[in-house]
């Protein structure tokens, strides 16, 4: 690497992973995300770039698995000799012993670094995320909730936050010692001084971050404990949130943001969704308003080997159909949460991975067939899957979309021509306003 390489990561999970790619880009620091290690050839390209992503799928993975896959992404980040190796958790830091478990993420990096003290850092207040006194809170509807009280994430189907105090949730996923550099550590006068007491003498030290104040002084201390041969840290973006003023304080960094021209608009775009929120399917409705023709899949007979054939067949029959019609098209296999999709996914893993896979070919079939430049898959269970049938390996960020934090207009890199350039808008199922698939479109974000 000519430059120095300030950053490695890996994302728990694919949106996750564009969340980091995009608070990084939109402070200056030149950032690839790949979707697999990659080889010497794609990796090439990008030897001037100060940050390098992995996107992984740990949030829904079990220990066993990490022990092995999380362990081998990590060997090969540390490989880069980046100043920092970050694990990038979901802001509402939502896991389980037996998925999603942090704790076993903070154990791997800990051996694999040889490293005495691991700092946890998930607050960001930039996502209405605040963590005091260990107490993590988030915000819902304008109205700030302690975590374990969060109308959302104390109901989740998988990973529930039952415990608001981060050192006893993550006590039942692992026996590191966890100390607390609270409030009163980070905004006294000599929190240096604490912070290398505390890393003296706990496995895991967890950073409270309730304003900005407190992640820039945070930043500091992250930057000046770091080790020689690189340090591993574990949260949210708001390691990324938090570094920047350090790094720009050091020069690291350009002084000013970069500027982001404006993509302009588009005749026609092609989204696939598998996503079963109730915001997506808005979103669909307020599309076939302006212009776009929805194309419903039946995902009983998609995942039913006898009629799978058949049910891609007329699904791709009717899209290119309305392409040809200079439509833009959505392909999608829910309308709202109580649909048979719902059902599917709760039903279990294979079959998620089947409608992702499959609404992949039918994107790569749009895409080939009318040399579509842009395109949106929305549904976080899709994205990777789809992305993978497109022989996509790396993404950077084309444009950050306001309304639509940690899900960016990204540019597509693959080694095959027809799907490399591409733009792409990733988007999980509970993000964006009616207009999103309009806004794509028009390229007015």
């Amino acid at each position: 690497m000519s430059m120095p390489l300030l950053l490695s990561y890996y994302g728990d999970d694919l949106t996750g992973s564009t969340d980091v790619m995009e608070a990084l880009s939109l402070n200056g620091v030149e950032t690839v995300l790949f979707l697999a290690p990659p080889s010497e050839e794609q990796l090439a390209p990008f030897a001037d770039f100060q940050a390098i992503g992995l996107a992984g799928t740990s949030r829904s993975e079990s220990p066993e698995w990490m022990e092995t896959h999380l362990t081998n992404a990590l060997a090969w980040l540390q490989s880069l000799n980046a100043s920092l190796c970050h694990y990038k958790v979901g802001s509402t830091f939502d896991s389980a012993p037996n998925i999603g478990n942090i704790g076993k993420a903070l154990e791997i990096g800990k051996a694999l670094f040889a490293q005495s003290c691991v700092p946890l850092v998930v607050g960001a207040p930039q996502l209405k995320r605040y963590t005091v006194f260990g107490q993590h809170f988030a915000a819902f509807d304008g109205e700030v909730h302690r975590i374990d009280r969060h109308p959302v994430m104390s109901r989740h189907p998988v990973t529930p936050m039952a415990e608001a105090d981060l050192r006893l949730h993550l006590a039942k996923q692992t026996r590191l010692s966890i100390g607390l550099a609270d409030v009163l550590c980070i905004e006294s006068a000599n929190t240096g001084s604490q912070v290398d007491q505390l890393s003296r003498s706990n496995d895991v030290l967890l950073y409270d971050t309730l304003n900005r104040n407190h992640q820039v002084k945070v930043g500091a201390q992250l930057w000046r404990t770091r080790s020689p041969a690189g340090s591993y840290v574990v949260g949210s973006s708001a390691i990324e949130y938090a570094l920047v003023d350090t790094w720009r304080e050091q020069a690291l960094i350009p002084v000013s943001p970069p500027l982001f021209s404006s993509p302009g608009a588009v005749e026609q775009i092609a989204v696939v969704s598998g996503s079963c929120s109730e915001v997506t399917a808005r979103q669909i409705r307020h599309a076939e308003t302006r212009g776009f023709r929805a194309i419903a899949i039946d995902v009983v007979k998609l995942i039913d080997p006898l009629t799978h054939a058949d049910t891609m067949n007329k699904a791709l029959k009717e899209a290119i159909e309305a392409l040809s019609q200079n439509k833009s098209v959505i392909v999608y296999t829910a309308m709202g949460p109580n649909s048979d999709a719902d059902a599917v996914h709760q039903g279990g893993e294979k079959a998620r991975h089947l409608i992702g896979r499959s609404l992949g070919q039918l994107l790569r079939q749009m895409v080939e067939a009318y040399r579509l430049q842009r395109i949106v898959i929305a549904g976080g269970d899709t994205s990777s899957h789809a992305l993978s049938q497109l022989g996509v390996h790396a993404l950077t960020t084309r444009l950050p979309l306001p309304e639509t934090p940690g899900s960016p207009l990204c540019t597509t890199h693959s080694d095959q021509p027809a799907f490399d350039g591409l733009e792409v808008a990733l988007k999980g199922g509970q993000i964006g306003s009616e207009s999103y698939f309009v806004t794509i479109r028009d390229g007015n974000a």
